[in-house]
This record gives structure tokens, C-alpha cells and sequence, in this order.
């Protein structure tokens, strides 16, 4: 039965690959972009956090944060409560970027869904959410 999962989780993957590069973005960059997005106005998080909200290392948020400030995407800016932090700041072009890829993330999602009725739906939702559980509060 699981196996099925699996082979769900390929297609789904897939499905959100096409719609991020449709806006030309990584799975990573929508990643960090809505963690960002999240946030709330006014769209900054102190890299820890990103950390924290993406589960990847240190080094690896460093080469996003960069990657990501070359696009464009988001700045660096001084955080006012602590002289020797930065803040990642998202930029109008990347809060646009990634709500666009959204977007289309949810029209996918609407398609692959569309065989279920409103009700299977939400009992999928329920079962699923029941499975990740133990997962979403276990550290690492």
C-alpha cells in the first residue's frame, strides 16, 4: 500500500518541479521564498530561522540566501536588534515570483485531486495529516 504513496510522491514531485519552472524557479527557491512569504509582512526572517523553517544546514542556507540575492529575489539587510545580524528580506520580485508559482503548484494539485469528490478529499486530508503527524513533531 505504501508503494503507492511512493509512486504518489514521484508524480507529485514531478507536478511541482513543472509548475515552479514554469515561473522559473527550483523546488528549493519556492521553498525559502515561502518561508519568507509566510512570514507576513513585512517578509523577513533571520537566516536561523530560514534554517529552521527549510531543515538544511547552515552552509546550504548561506549558498541559497546568496544564490537567491543574485536573482534578485530576496536581500540582505542589517537586523535593528542585533548589529551583527542580517535579516533575508524578500524582494516585490520574489513575493511575486513565488505567489505565481503557487499559483500554479495549486492548479496542479486541483488536477491531480480532481477524480475525488469534495468529501474524499477532506478524508484524505484527515488520513494524511494523521500519518505525517508523529513525523512534523519529531526533531530531525
Amino acid at each position: 500500500m505504501l508503494s503507492r504513496v511512493s509512486r504518489l510522491a514521484r508524480h507529485l514531485d514531478r507536478a511541482r518541479r513543472l509548475a515552479f519552472a514554469e515561473h522559473e524557479l527550483e523546488p528549493w527557491e519556492f521553498d525559502v521564498l515561502t518561508a519568507l512569504r509566510r512570514a507576513g509582512a513585512p517578509y523577513q526572517l533571520s537566516p536561523g530561522q530560514l534554517l529552521t523553517q527549510t531543515l538544511v544546514t547552515s552552509g546550504t542556507m548561506t549558498n541559497r540566501i546568496d544564490r537567491l540575492a543574485k536573482k534578485g529575489l530576496v536581500r540582505r539587510e542589517p537586523d535593528p536588534s542585533d548589529r551583527r545580524g542580517v535579516l533575508v528580506r524578500l524582494t516585490d520580485e520574489g513575493r511575486d515570483r513565488a505567489d505565481e508559482a503557487l499559483a500554479g503548484l495549486l492548479e496542479q494539485e486541483r488536477a491531480i485531486l480532481s477524480e475525488l469528490s469534495r468529501t474524499q478529499r477532506r478524508e484524505l486530508a484527515d488520513l494524511l495529516r494523521q500519518l505525517t503527524a508523529p513525523f512534523d513533531n519529531t526533531p530531525g
